[in-house]
């Protein structure tokens, strides 16, 4: 059977078709687009590529660079000092406004030219100029899976086009933001943004979001969850600038989006999503684009505020194993242990407990335990523990490494069913 997936995505290409909106003509270069292209491309948290339309067109991709930039300065230079230098709030202006803090000078959050600029500056400290752009180069090839190149005959166009850039990167060196050369921030920064690449590479980037800042292809942890959270976080009240409340709204999707037509879509734990159409709005934003991601948001319930469906289904069978006192009641969980699921579970143990003197967790279904998962997991176990109950856990893929219960107790813990059976 082929995936009925591609053929989705193309009824979404044809219906969103729109004429409507203008090429940036501000930099010569955009302006030379082709504006009849129309590419979308998803890609799963697991590296699944579901991709449609012009998606082997090439383009600059622009400020979809700005949240991996920030990423890359979390990274390095740590959250603190990065909050020093950029703050996290709405500007609910245009992207190239002078969106600053009256007294101190800090951009208002690095979705903006002006916390750009300093997020360049950030991952430029302690570097040359064209270390810090080979920094940024090579961090977005990983983030796609293949080497990426700059488009030098864009990267000249808009440098010389540059001016109110120039203009931010002054009044920030003014404000002392950061020590640098602004000319040589700005270069950089445009070289940044001059990188190329198609519709499967910025749904490649966007997926490492989804999947916590491991690359779902090459399974490289290029960003730790902490600095994703932040990362979203900033891209779901900032990613859209002055188009951010309707976005957010009506789409409900953390986004960036770029000049050259490009947008990027995280769902956490579940796919990245990328579009590309070059005629834009007055926000800058590309056109059939918005009305892609639209369609995508109502067909598919992806809005971030859309309540899932509550899981039950963490206890996938309970049973009775042995007789008498050697008799063993098993819980066989599934899926993933986080907060909602390791309630469910806690419940169903207090709701319904075990009439054995035994109880077994099986992990074995277990595809992830997150840390909160884990510590809800390992008190229950101690809690029956100093009960009276024997409690043991089968972890055949080592989900609970040194089970310290806190309890002074850590539970026997076997590699298998057949092993707990054998050994009782």
């Amino acid at each position: 059977m082929r995936s009925p997936l591609p053929d989705y995505l193309t009824e979404v290409l044809e219906a969103c078709v729109d004429d409507s909106g203008a090429l940036a003509d501000y930099i010569p270069e955009l302006a030379k687009a082709d504006p009849d292209r129309f590419a979308l491309t998803l890609v799963t948290a697991e590296g699944a590529i579901y991709s449609v339309g012009d998606d082997d067109t090439e383009f600059t991709i622009q400020s979809v660079s700005k949240p991996f930039v920030y990423g890359l300065a979390l990274q390095e230079r740590g959250f603190d000092q990065v909050l020093d230098v950029i703050d996290v709030e709405p500007s609910g202006e245009a992207f190239n406004e002078v969106s600053l803090e009256r007294n101190t000078g800090r951009p208002l959050n690095p979705m903006i030219n002006a916390g750009a600029l300093a997020a360049h500056a950030l991952v430029l400290h302690g570097r040359r100029p064209e270390e810090a752009v080979e920094s940024i180069r090579s961090l977005l090839s990983s983030l796609a899976g293949r080497d990426l190149v700059i488009d030098e005959k864009v990267a000249t166009s808009e440098l010389g086009t540059a001016y109110r850039n120039v203009a931010l990167a002054n009044l920030l060196r003014g404000y002392e933001v950061f020590e640098d050369d602004p000319d040589e921030i700005v270069e950089g920064y445009i070289r940044q943004c001059s990188v190329t690449v198609t519709t499967k590479d910025l749904a490649l980037m966007a997926a490492t979001l989804a999947a916590g800042g491991v690359q779902p292809v090459s399974g490289e942890q290029i960003f730790s969850r902490d600095v994703v959270r932040q990362v979203l976080s900033v891209m779901t009240t900032c990613g859209m600038y002055d188009a951010a409340g309707d976005w957010l709204s009506t789409v409900g999707i953390p986004a960036k989006s770029g000049v050259s037509g490009g947008i990027i879509g995280i769902l956490p734990g579940q796919l990245g999503i990328a579009a590309y159409s070059p005629r834009l709005d007055e926000h800058g934003t590309s056109v059939q684009g918005v009305a892609a991601f639209g369609r995508l948001s109502r067909d598919m319930n992806l809005h971030l505020m859309d309540a899932p469906i509550v899981a039950h289904s963490v206890v996938r069978r309970k049973r009775v194993w042995g007789e008498g006192d050697d008799a063993v009641t098993v819980l066989e969980l599934q899926g993933d242990l986080q907060f909602t699921s390791a309630e469910v579970l806690v419940r169903a143990v207090v709701d319904e407990p075990p009439a054995t003197k035994r109880l077994a967790f099986d992990l074995s279904l277990v595809r992830a335990i997150l840390p909160v998962g884990r510590r809800m997991l390992l008190e229950m176990i101690g809690r029956l523990h100093r009960d009276g109950l024997e409690v043991v856990v089968v972890d055949p893929d080592g989900h609970l490494p040194e089970p310290d219960t806190g309890y002074g107790f850590r539970p026997r813990v076997y590699a298998s069913q057949d092993e707990m059976e054998a050994r009782s």
